[in-house]
């Protein structure tokens, strides 16, 4: 990787040139500019001017609403989220107001657009897939988003639109910054509208790329979760740190697939040496790659989020590669260590990718099954549930089973008919239920049919994952005495509260939310 001078340009004295003139002064004064972060005016006390690891008093006095009002009327309008800009500026005013909506302190950030950051990740922006920074706030996420915008949009000639929510992005007003380059840019006219405008971007303006900051919400996962399956390469910033920590933020998990309770069956509980009731993801995950901002010039990389989230749930720490730019501007890059049983961490269920074999059973082949006029949702439900070696395709050319239903083979469209001239095995089900589906697995894969303690601790397991995600209490089926104390107990293992209801034999469980 070819080092690069790395080009820094802030327009500091714009931002001067919005505060009070005593204090542009003391800040001239300290002759340390380049390293200025940001300034701090509180009503009633002295001013201050931070640096890294440093603060200074700017001068003996104190901040009068003189002050307050000098740098508001100076600074374009304040919006619902209290942020103000400087007119293509990516410097950031944000107020702090009373109780009577009035403005008593000011947090006025220098914003700096730094050319070459990207060369550290570059052969990873480069390559399309979906990218998701994390970091602790200053570490410079924002910054490389920007970088990365600008390489994308005029190096490779993509289209990308920036969906800018607090314009930190691409700065205030309504010509962005030239830090972004080429790449357009949409403002959020309200931060609770981010979702909204991020679908509109991809549906009125036809995007390769999406760049966005600050993943918070519900709503904004589900949304980057409909960019990255539309085909959009997606490059955004979300709440953390580290990818554990995302995991643990049930609202955001969703990003790197979703965490799930299921039951193993009493032979896979074993092979696995793990008890029956473990975490798995459930779904695939929105972003390809993670990348952990740790220092300025210094980055973990984890690449194929699928496989990291399942050996990290299976207890397996994380093991990303690291990067490290060096003060001659070379980029040193460390491989993760080898795992010392990487057979035992291989990637497992409907979302992992397709090996030959089933790598925690050497010989057991994997069954690629293409579902035609078959739910695929409930066809991936069935196979975690029943953890048999098998995933859904998505070609039927590269299928070994077209599962289908009875309907669909009386009229033998067109694709089936296809599917039987290659020589693929066609399996039917009466009906598009996860029993028939569950049926058609156990038949092909010589599983055992569970007895019905099984079936009830199921049933638990997939209820208080509805209870954690809706928050509304969920009835059971009724079961008898020992299979309700079974059931309160693995409530209980949750955190959760519940109850018994009615009059045997029809007496049951009902799970609380917190």
């Amino acid at each position: 990787m070819v080092p690069r001078q790395i080009q820094i340009t802030d327009n500091l004295d714009l931002l001067l040139d919005v505060l009070p003139p005593h204090l542009r002064e003391s800040i001239e004064e300290q002759n340390h500019q380049d390293a200025l972060l940001e300034v701090v005016i509180d009503l009633g006390r002295k001013p201050e001017a931070r640096y890294p690891g440093r603060v200074i008093s700017l001068n003996e006095g104190y901040v009068s609403h003189e002050d307050i009002g000098f740098v508001s009327s100076h600074v374009g309008a304040f919006g619902k989220d209290n942020r103000a800009g400087i007119e293509r500026t990516l410097h950031r005013i944000s107020a702090i107001r009373n109780r009577q909506g009035e403005i008593i302190g000011l947090t006025c950030r220098v914003g700096r657009a730094v050319v070459g950051t990207v060369d550290i990740v570059r052969d990873v922006i480069e390559s399309g897939k979906s990218i998701l920074l994390v970091g602790r706030p200053g570490v410079g996420k924002t910054t490389l988003l920007r970088e990365a915008a600008r390489v994308l949009a005029d190096e490779f000639g993509k289209r990308v639109v920036v969906v800018d929510t607090s314009n930190e992005i691409a700065g205030d007003g309504d010509i962005p910054h030239p830090g972004i380059g080429a790449a357009r840019r949409m403002q959020v006219p309200h931060p609770e509208l981010q979702h909204a405008v991020m679908i509109e971007a991809v549906e009125n303006h036809m995007p390769e790329v999406i760049v966005i900051d600050e993943i918070g919400t519900e709503a904004e996962a589900l949304a980057a979760r409909t960019i990255a399956e539309r085909g959009v390469q997606l490059i955004a910033t979300a709440h953390g740190n580290t990818l554990d920590n995302l995991l643990q933020n049930p609202t955001l998990s969703d990003l790197l697939g979703g965490v799930q309770a299921v039951t193993l069956s009493d032979e896979e509980a074993r092979r696995r040496g793990t008890q029956k009731t473990v975490l798995e993801r459930k779904a695939p995950p929105t972003f390809d790659v993670v990348i952990e901002i740790q220092e300025k010039d210094k980055l973990a990389v984890h690449h194929e989020v699928s496989v990291v989230v399942d050996r990290f749930l299976r207890g397996a720490p994380p093991r990303p590669e690291t990067r490290v730019r060096t003060q001659e501007g070379e980029v040193q890059i460390e491989a993760p260590p080898v795992a010392a049983r990487a057979d035992r961490w291989a990637p497992q269920g409907p979302m992992a990718p397709p090996p030959s074999e089933d790598a925690a059973r050497p010989g057991r082949k994997v069954t690629r099954i293409y579902p035609y006029a078959v739910s695929r949702d409930r066809l991936e439900r069935a196979i975690r549930e029943l953890h048999v070696p098998a995933y859904v395709s998505d070609n039927v050319a590269d299928a070994d089973v077209v599962l289908t239903l009875k309907s669909q083979e009386r009229r033998q469209p067109k694709k089936l008919r296809e599917a039987v001239a290659r020589g693929r095995t066609m399996h039917v089900l009466k009906s598009n239920t996860v029993n028939q589906i569950q049926g058609f697995l156990r038949s092909i894969f010589e599983v055992e049919d569970l007895d019905e303690q099984e079936v009830a601790l199921r049933e638990v397991e997939e209820a208080i994952t509805e209870v954690l995600t809706t928050t509304q209490p969920v009835e059971l089926s009724p079961q008898n005495s020992y299979v309700r104390r079974l059931q309160h107990q693995l409530i209980q293992r949750y955190g959760l509260a519940s109850e018994s209801r009615g009059e045997d034999p029809f007496r049951r469980v009902v799970i609380f939310p917190r």
